[in-house]
């Protein structure tokens, strides 16, 4: 049981920076021996002796230990597991197609990355074809930047797996084609009712006078849309069974006229298609075999299969998933822009949003996003995702990409200088990545004189063994710091432990680091000298701190963006 325990201890604190979750721990062994739930008190009462030894360790130390007793425990993770996605119906090998279709009111957010990696994911496991299609026949809400943002985070977040990309009002003559088509066929009449007194009748289940009209008189009326009409003033409707059971489904308007001017085409275009046409017709046209969409679509699938009915075509297989409320998070993309506009955000890729070029800029992995997608899957069921619970999956996730690329470095902020007396002079050597001694050392020349940092300054009491990582033991006695001992044994084994915390020799010039927290604010400090050989981009672990990438370097200074613990 001792040794189940301690690895599985040393395996969590090693996930999470130090901490060791008692609860994941005890399920990780009862997994592994599950005779040992007759003694469940037993094994709680070992994982909390350990967990107390453990969580006094460096990192170095955790990965040293866990090496020794379970070394496949070390491993690196492979950038994708891949989680059994449930077959679709009628699916056939290299034929499926799937679509993402989001309007363009700004870039993708972690609800949009939920939808994308799922259908992306899909396109994989049939070596299908994945198509991004961005709908954009409501004039009066485009962000038009969305246009170039949009393409950049489905490609980023689905490894490049975007085969095609489409964009609505570059395919208005299409939907007018067929629009005159139904016309002809007599399914669809223009309506120049009342909006109010037409909602009315349809709610009662009665036909409005425009329904009768000839053939012709509907021809006149639908040229006319195009130049005489105003907005408001006529819709083009399919006719359905206006006493269906589903008000929604009753005679549904698939063309109106907006004359406000689109960013795409101005004011030439003035007849737009519903957005359950332009689907209805692009699905067909681009061959979608599988919709796969949240189930506030549902409605709209049943009106696309409608209007393809209409035609004689074959709809695609509609599969759809429950709504993720992402509880404390605001994805309206409308908001946002309002704050972007009055300054309250820097921009989309501001650290506080959670934003596809936000969180690119941070060092997320598109992989960790595509993980959470396989381990939700496809289900009709609503999910409630509290933030923290969403960010500790998604980060658990990305840590098991970043952990084993990102070399290990001292970041001191707002240092403070103390001098330990009688500590030597000595040559401290650790390596750039624990798992990786081949990457090379970090070398250190302290002299008893070095910085550590403020908030460890605060912490830090007399009485107690105090360690400066890798380097030696030393206590507080009187306001004057005194050098004991090098050995780490030493400390682990004081009755009276305190602290181990991370420091840099005394330097002429360290880097210069100024860190931008997860919630804006910025944080200034020195690091180690071999940061100096950092780009931008780089993702590495503080130690004792975080993961952060790399967001520029200019001259002496690094400015770094927090990633995750």
């Amino acid at each position: 049981m001792k040794t189940i325990v301690k690895k599985y201890v040393l395996k969590n604190a090693h996930d999470f920076q130090g901490k060791v979750n008692e609860k994941v721990v005890l399920g990780l062994v009862l997994r592994e021996k599950p005779e040992l739930k007759s003694d469940v008190p037993a094994v709680l009462r070992e994982i909390q002796d350990v967990r107390t030894e453990v969580e006094s360790l460096s990192s170095a130390e955790i990965i040293e230990q866990l090496n020794k007793i379970s070394p496949e425990l070390l491993a690196p993770a492979h950038e994708e597991q891949k989680s059994a996605l449930k077959p679709l119906l009628r699916a056939e090998q290299k034929k499926v197609v799937v679509r993402m279709a989001p309007s363009p009111s700004g870039p993708l957010h972690i609800g949009h990355a939920y939808g994308v990696s799922l259908n992306s994911e899909y396109a994989k496991m049939y070596h299908g074809k994945l198509i991004l299609r961005i709908e954009d026949t409501n004039p009066e809400n485009i962000y038009p930047p969305a246009y170039t943002l949009i393409p950049q985070d489905a490609q980023w977040l689905t490894d490049s797996n975007v085969k095609e990309v489409y964009v609505q009002s570059s395919r208005l003559g299409l939907y007018y084609d067929y629009a005159e088509k139904l016309v002809q066929m007599g399914k669809v009449y223009l309506c120049t009712c009342d909006a109010d007194t037409w909602r009315g009748m349809k709610n009662r289940g009665e036909a409005c006078p425009c329904r009768s009209l000839s053939m012709k008189e509907n021809q006149e009326r639908f040229a006319k849309m195009f130049s005489s009409y105003a907005e408001g003033e006529v819709v083009a409707r399919l006719k359905t069974n206006i006493q269906d059971k589903n008000p929604a489904l009753r005679d549904f308007a698939i063309m109106r006229i907006v004359e406000h001017v689109h960013p795409k085409t101005g004011k030439e275009q003035r007849v737009w298609p519903l957005m359950v046409f332009s689907v209805a017709i692009d699905d067909h046209e681009m061959g979608v075999t599988h919709v796969l969409n949240g189930k506030d679509h549902m409605d709209n699938a049943i009106k696309e299969r409608m209007i393809m009915d209409c035609f004689g075509w074959a709809p695609p297989e509609y599969k759809h998933w429950g709504i993720i409320n992402f509880m404390g998070l605001e994805l309206s993309t409308s908001k946002t822009r309002v704050a972007i506009e009055q300054k309250q955000y820097t921009g989309w890729d501001d650290i506080r949003l959670p934003f596809m070029p936000a969180l690119r800029r941070r060092g997320y992995r598109a992989a960790a996003f595509r993980r959470f997608a396989l381990e939700t899957g496809l289900s009709q069921n609503d999910k409630t995702v509290a933030v923290d619970e969403f960010w500790k999956s998604i980060n658990a996730f990305n840590r098991e990409i970043i952990e084993p690329l990102a070399n290990r470095y001292f970041f001191v902020e707002k240092p403070i200088v103390v001098t330990i007396a009688g500590a030597p002079r000595k040559r401290v050597l650790i390596d750039l990545h624990p798992n990786f001694p081949q990457r090379g050392k970090r070398e250190f020349n302290p002299t008893g004189e070095v910085y550590i940092a403020e908030s460890d300054y605060q912490k830090l009491t007399e009485g107690f063994v105090h360690r400066l990582m890798d380097y030696c033991n030393f206590q507080i006695k009187d306001g004057k710091w005194i050098f004991l001992s090098e050995e780490y044994d030493d400390y682990k084994n004081a009755p009276h432990r305190g602290m181990i915390i991370h420091w840099l020799p005394m330097q002429r010039h360290p880097p210069q680091v100024e860190m931008v927290l997860d919630d804006g604010t910025r944080q200034q400090g020195i690091g180690e000298e071999g940061m100096s050989s950092l780009k931008k981009e780089d993702i590495i672990q503080l130690e004792r701190m975080f993961f952060a990438r790399v967001d520029a370097v200019e001259g002496d200074i690094i400015t770094m963006w927090y990633l995750h613990r």
